[in-house]
C-alpha cells in the first residue's frame, strides 16, 4: 500500500524520490551538497535546461519527507566547506533524506504556467545495495560462493585468521565467543578488502562495514562458514547459529531497506571512483567492474507503465558518474568518461533493453582546482593547480594545507581497453588529496555558488524532463 500511497501523492503533487549512492570514498556527500546548494543558489547552470532558461523561480528545502529517517545535515555540510575550516563534510555512513521544493515555470505548450515538484533526494551507502542480492541466496549457497573467494590467490593471504577460525566444526556446539571470533576475523577480512588493492569491497554484508546503530548487535554478529556439498545443519551447532542470523539479517535489515526505501525510488545516480581503482591497478578495476555490475543488477530497472508504477515501480533512469574529474585536466576527461562506459557497458546493455536509460558522465561536483600550463624540461604540460591537504607529499614535499601547488597529474591513454590490460601501470597518476576551493565574495558579502565540473549535465539528465 506504501506504493499505492507515494503514486496517489504524485498524481497530486508531482514528486520525484532520487537515490544517491556509490561505494566507499565516491563523494555521495559532497555530490548531494552540491546539488541542493546549486537548486536553491538559482544560478544559471547551462546545460541544465530549466535553468538557463530562467524557469526555475524558485527553490527551498521543505519538510522532512519521513519522520523515521535522519535529516541529510546539508547546512552542517556547507558550514565545513566555507573559511576558515574549508574541510570536505563526513562521509556517508548511513541513511538520509531531504526534500526540496522546485517552484517552476513549464516549457511553452498546452501546459504551461507554474508548477511544483518535490524532489526528495535519499543518499545512502552503495555498501548497503550490494546486500540485496542476499535476498535469494540461502545461508548455505552465500558460505560456498564467500568462502571460495577468499581462497583465490590475492585473497588468500589476508584471509588467513579467518580461514584458521573457520576450521572449527559446524555441525559440533558452539559457544557465543566461538560465533563472536569467527565473525570478528570475518569482519578482519571484509576491511581488509576495502583497505587493499583491490579497493573496493563487493563481499556482502555491506553493515559489517558501516554498521551504525546495530553494531554488537547479534544481527552483525556472524559469518559464512566452510560447509561440503550435501551439508545438513543439525539443530543447536554452529551452523544452525550462523544461519539463524543470517536470516535475520535479511529480514531485519536487509528487506526493511528494500521495503522502505530502495524500492521506492525513482531514479539514481552511482558516484564511482574510478582514479582510485586506476591508480591500484587491473585487479582494483576489474573488481570496480563486478560491484557496478552488482549494483545495476540490484535496480529494477525498466521504463514505467501505469501499473507498474502503482504495484511494482521501476528506477526508469540511472546515471553512474565518475567523480573527481578535477583532478585530471580537461583533456582526460573524455577518457575518463570512456573508461566508466567500459566498466559499465554489460549492464548498461542489460538495462536498456528493458526499457531504462542509463547514462555516464565524469563530473566534480565541486571543483577543488583550476587549470594551467607548466614547463617541465622544456615541455607544456598540462597541469591543475590546487591546495593539497596538510600532510599530502608530493615529489619529496610536504604540504601544510595552505600552498597551493601547479601538479601535472599524468595522462589517461587514448584506448580505454589500455587501462583493463595491464598497459596502463597502477601509480602512473599523481592526485593528492585537495582542501575545497576557497570562494570568492560579491560587494554584498555573499559567497560565490561552489565550482563544479558538469553538474548541470547530471541534473538535467536526472530531473530534466520533470522540469519540462
Amino acid at each position: 500500500m506504501r506504493n499505492l500511497g507515494h503514486y496517489a501523492a504524485a498524481t497530486v503533487s508531482p514528486r520525484l524520490r532520487l537515490g544517491v549512492t556509490g561505494l566507499s570514498r565516491s563523494g555521495k556527500t559532497v555530490f548531494t551538497t552540491a546539488l541542493v546548494h546549486h537548486l536553491l543558489a538559482s544560478v544559471a547552470m547551462p546545460v541544465f535546461r530549466a535553468s538557463a532558461e530562467g524557469r526555475i523561480r524558485k527553490a527551498r528545502l521543505d519538510d522532512q519527507p519521513d519522520d523515521t529517517v535522519p535529516r541529510f545535515p546539508f547546512e552542517e555540510h556547507m558550514a565545513s566547506l566555507a573559511e576558515p575550516e574549508r574541510r570536505w563534510p563526513e562521509s556517508t555512513r548511513r541513511i538520509a533524506e531531504l526534500r526540496v521544493s522546485i517552484d517552476y515555470e513549464r516549457a511553452a505548450g498546452w501546459r504551461s504556467g507554474p508548477a511544483t515538484l518535490a524532489l526528495d533526494i535519499v543518499d545512502y551507502p552503495g555498501e548497503w545495495l550490494l546486500d540485496l542480492a542476499l535476498l535469494d541466496k540461502s545461508f548455505a549457497e552465500w558460505s560456498r560462493e564467500t568462502v571460495a573467494g577468499s581462497r583465490r590467490p590475492e585473497r588468500a593471504g589476508i584471509a588467513g585468521a579467518w580461514h584458521q577460525a573457520l576450521k572449527r566444526d559446524p555441525a559440533g556446539a558452539v559457544g557465543e565467543a566461538d560465533i563472536a571470533l569467527i565473525a570478528g576475523t570475518f569482519t578482519d577480512y571484509l576491511k581488509a578488502l576495502r583497505a587493499g588493492p583491490e579497493a573496493v569491497a563487493t563481499t556482502p554484508p555491506g553493515r559489517f562495514l558501516m554498521p551504525g546503530d546495530l553494531a554488537g548487535s547479534p544481527a552483525l554478529t556472524f559469518a559464512p562458514l566452510d560447509l561440503s556439498p550435501g551439508f545438513v545443519t543439525p539443530p543447536r551447532s554452529l551452523a544452525s547459529q550462523m544461519e539463524r542470523r543470517y536470516e535475520a539479517y535479511k529480514a531485519q535489515v536487509v528487506r526493511p531497506f528494500f521495503r522502505e526505501h530502495f524500492a521506492r525510488l525513482d531514479r539514481q545516480i552511482v558516484l564511482v571512483d574510478v582514479l582510485a581503482s586506476l591508480d591500484a591497478g587491473p585487479a582494483a578495476l576489474a573488481e570496480l567492474e563486478t560491484a557496478l555490475d552488482q549494483v545495476l543488477l540490484a535496480f529494477r530497472a525498466g521504463r514505467n507503465s501505469f501499473l507498474s508504477s502503482i504495484f511494482s515501480p521501476r528506477i526508469d533512469k540511472v546515471l553512474f558518474a565518475a567523480t573527481k574529474a578535477d583532478h585530471l585536466h580537461r583533456a582526460d576527461h573524455q577518457r575518463l568518461e570512456a573508461i566508466l562506459k567500459l566498466l559499465v557497458d554489460r549492464s548498461m546493455r542489460r538495462t536498456q533493453g528493458a526499457g531504462g536509460t542509463v547514462g555516464t558522465v565524469a563530473l566534480a561536483a565541486i571543483r577543488a582546482t583550476r587549470e594551467a600550463t607548466v614547463r617541465e624540461d622544456g615541455e607544456n604540460l598540462a597541469a591543475i593547480v590546487g591546495t593539497p591537504a596538510a600532510g599530502e607529499e608530493i615529489d619529496g614535499q610536504i604540504f601544510d594545507g595552505e600552498t597551493e601547488a601547479a601538479i601535472f597529474p599524468g595522462e589517461l591513454p587514448d584506448n580505454p581497453e589500455t587501462v583493463f590490460s595491464g598497459g596502463f601501470p597502477p601509480g602512473a597518476l599523481r592526485f593528492p588529496r585537495f582542501r575545497p576551493p576557497r570562494r570568492a565574495r560579491d560587494h554584498g558579502g555573499r559567497l560565490a555558488p561552489l565550482p563544479h565540473i558538469r553538474l548541470d549535465r547530471a541534473l538535467e539528465f536526472l530531473l530534466g524532463d520533470r522540469l519540462a
